[in-house]
């Protein structure tokens, strides 16, 4: 197969799976613990009525919800792609390499010992939290005469991870009125949020998509390994800090949208590369619809385990993750 039909297929596949992604944000909006018709959300959308229930709770909850766990999705999926490639490491993820946990650390620390409710003043403290979790993994993992390897930084990971969440656990426990406001939300959740998370972070979460598919062909030559890339002229240093940084804006503002969601980094990444091979240009964009179709999938798979409550979405997507974590564990030592 030459490159044309390659890159054909690789399209085709993505058209049909974008097809996917309107059905699940369509599904996503329709099917609950309440079942809506479509024409009831189309006229929710169209021809609103504030004096309608249905139309209300369609244009304030369910069209949001859908909006929320497909910008989600997509930016953890691309931050995972993004990771596993800077650490060379098939298990790198926000959620192993405690990004995710640095984050919800300090928005709980935040909220709950600061009573912090601006959505603003969360978003950054989000950034912060990845950007300490990410910068102490690394640099964790760089110790040592063979520098940064994929067992060590994976071990990082769940160290830091360990650490992070038993301060978040502590802080909790210090101050146990503050526990009703972030227990759920430390499980992983998008239900109850207000629309105006999502309207606060996504031009950020916006920029780092297009920002990370702007600098794919960068990382295919990275993949190649760090000192081919230098013998290609690349200034790894910049590229290498110029996708910490997007991950870490992808990573914060899911955690502060959302809470820590695991697994989408890890799962989707794969997923992609069997359809989009191991071009970014072609994985970026795989890893953002199939990472928002799987949020999506998730959230209303959770609406029907509990009938007239909900699973939390990150429990959902732990199902789903655990076992591919493993086969790619195994897969990775029985490789080594």
């Amino acid at each position: 197969m030459n490159l044309n039909q390659t890159n054909l297929w690789r399209a085709g596949w993505l058209s049909v799976f974008v097809l996917i992604l309107l059905g699940c944000f369509v599904a996503s909006i329709l099917f609950g613990s309440t079942r809506y018709e479509w024409s009831a959300a189309w006229a929710s959308i169209v021809h609103y009525d504030e004096h309608v229930n249905d139309q209300i709770i369609l244009r304030t909850t369910r069209l949001p919800r859908a909006c929320m766990a497909s910008a989600v999705g997509a930016s953890l999926a691309i931050a995972g792609a993004l990771m596993q490639t800077l650490t060379r490491n098939p298990l790198a993820s926000p959620s192993v390499l405690g990004v995710n946990a640095g984050a919800s650390f300090l928005v709980v620390l935040a909220a709950v010992t600061f009573s912090v409710s601006s959505l603003q003043v969360l978003m950054w403290t989000a950034f912060i939290g990845a950007a300490l979790g990410a910068v102490t993994v690394y640099m964790l993992g760089s110790i040592g005469r063979d520098g940064l390897t994929p067992l060590k930084i994976v071990l990082a990971g769940a160290a830091m991870t360990a650490l992070f969440s038993s301060f978040t656990q502590a802080v909790l426990v210090l101050n146990q009125q503050g526990i009703g406001t972030v227990l759920f939300w430390l499980t992983g959740t998008i239900a109850g949020r207000s629309p105006d998370f999502l309207i606060t972070v996504l031009p950020y979460m916006a920029v780092a998509w297009v920002a990370a598919w702007l600098i794919s062909k960068d990382m295919n030559v990275l993949q190649m390994g760090e000192e081919t890339a230098k013998g290609l002229g690349q200034k790894t240093v910049l590229v290498k800090s110029l996708a910490g940084l997007f991950i870490v804006v992808l990573a914060g503002c899911s955690v502060s949208v959302a809470g820590p969601i695991g697994f989408i980094g890890i799962v989707i990444p794969h997923i992609s590369r069997f359809f989009g091979g191991l071009d970014h240009r072609w994985v970026i964009p795989y890893c953002g619809v199939l990472g928002a179709i799987l949020l999506m999938l998730a959230d209303i798979g959770a609406r029907f385990i509990a009938i007239p409550e909900e699973m939390p979405v990150g429990v959902m997507t732990a199902i789903i993750g655990v076992p591919f974590f493993v086969y790619i564990a195994r897969r990775g030592l029985a490789q080594s």
